[in-house]
């Protein structure tokens, strides 16, 4: 569904990366995660159509998105920023609104998001909280009906109770209708529950893109304590931190690799421990804590 290669982006002389790929396939949920300045609103940018890269290329269902048909452009939902623009309108209006530009407009899933998330009908857009009207662009989104639905910051303004059902019910109808989801969010809890595949940036590239189960289930969050001064100049070791004589470390390495590992380089170390963590951890161990 989406394919970039080689993406390369400046803002003046500033690098924000360089020969960035990825593909996206057919109705999985993939989630970009990163550090605020990182690049996630510079790709949903150039993935819009928005910005053009400084080189590279980037296809959304086999087109190049500068030079996209109207037709193919009606088949993404996009979300910039969590808010819809006309606030004079109320919900009803606006849907009404909106249905006109779109052939496979579907109100009764705008209707039942409204329904669940509790959205007056007849209160203007104009005196609804950030969260409220976050919903309604989410439901305006998907009664579109797109194949792609491309979600920058999805969660804006939205409080725990109802990020939780709206994840549920993105989840539900992308899986059920098998539609093709992109999407950022700085809240991990809610990327972990929703999506198939994980991008990781740091500063100017990608650390990982895999399946979210397969990266959780191969990376590790280690603990032990050393008995002596010594210098852990390891590349499978990720982002080592010591705290007094405490180590805390990120590997790929199971146990019994990790504790060969130390070993071999005459680490002086006791009480070693893996754990599998969340993805919030992750994320963290990967791109490191500051």
């Amino acid at each position: 569904m989406i394919t970039c290669r080689n993406l390369t982006h400046y803002y003046g002389k500033r690098l924000i990366y360089e020969n960035l790929s990825f593909d996206v396939p057919k109705g999985r949920i993939l989630g970009l995660l990163g550090k605020n300045g990182t690049g996630k609103t510079t790709t949903i940018n150039i993935l819009s159509g928005f910005l053009k890269p400084y080189a590279g290329e980037c296809r959304i269902f086999g087109e190049e998105v500068q030079s996209m048909k109207p037709t193919t452009r009606r088949e993404i939902g996009m979300l910039m920023e969590g808010h819809v623009q006309y606030t004079f309108m109320n919900i009803e209006q606006i849907e009404r609104f909106y249905a006109a530009f779109y052939p496979k407009w579907n109100r009764e899933v705008y209707y039942e998001l409204m329904k669940k998330l509790q959205v007056a009908p007849h209160q203007r857009i104009s005196r609804m909280s950030c969260g409220q009207r976050s919903q309604v662009a989410l439901g305006l989104i998907l009664a579109q009906n797109p194949e792609l639905l491309i979600l920058d910051d999805f969660s804006l303004g939205l409080d725990p109770g109802y990020r939780r059902l709206f994840v549920d019910y993105l989840r539900d109808f992308a899986k059920s209708e098998n539609k093709t989801v992109f999407l950022t969010s700085h809240i991990i809890q809610d990327m972990e529950r929703l999506i198939d595949d994980c991008i990781i940036m740091d500063y100017g590239r990608i650390l990982t893109q895999q399946p979210v189960n397969e990266l959780l289930g191969k990376y590790y969050h280690y603990t032990f304590s050393l008995t002596a001064e010594c210098t852990l100049d390891m590349q499978q070791l990720i982002h080592p931190s010591v705290i007094r004589n405490r180590v805390e470390a990120g590997s790929f390495l199971p146990p019994e690799e990790m504790r060969s590992l130390l070993e071999a380089h005459a680490v002086p170390f006791v009480d070693l421990q893996g754990n599998h963590v969340s993805l919030e951890d992750v994320f963290i161990g990967l791109t490191g804590k500051y």
